[in-house]
């Protein structure tokens, strides 16, 4: 077996709320509605991003997104009316935020290109 992609998926208790605030957070809406309950925004290095309603399960999701710039990923998350709080130095310069169902999205910068790439 070959394991060719990868989903993350964070639960939230409702869609609709949720498909607004992830919207304006990725700044589009999602690629693909596979059914009623689910979202999924595609990225061009490949991978996705699922959001799903699951009541029990919502606020208990962590996912972490590659980014080129995190400068411009913060400019951007303050554009939009999100706290990007403090950055957190290492390997990577990482901003982390919660979306409104307390789901951890954290946005993350490599200092060394062969890390995430």
């Amino acid at each position: 077996m070959t394991i060719r992609n990868a989903l993350a998926s964070v639960p939230v208790r409702e869609l609709a709320a949720a498909l607004a605030w992830y919207e304006k957070l990725l700044g589009r809406p999602p690629d693909s509605q596979p059914m009623s309950e689910v979202a999924e925004w595609k990225f061009e290095r490949g991978g996705w991003l699922q959001v799903y309603a699951a009541k029990e399960r919502a606020g208990g999701g962590s996912v972490t997104l590659a980014v080129d710039d995190i400068d411009a990923q913060i400019a951007t998350l303050r554009r939009v009316g999100i706290d990007p709080g403090r950055t957190l130095e290492g390997k990577a310069r990482v901003v982390m935020i919660n979306d409104p169902d307390g789901n951890s999205i954290a946005f993350a910068e490599a200092r060394d290109p062969r890390l995430a790439a």
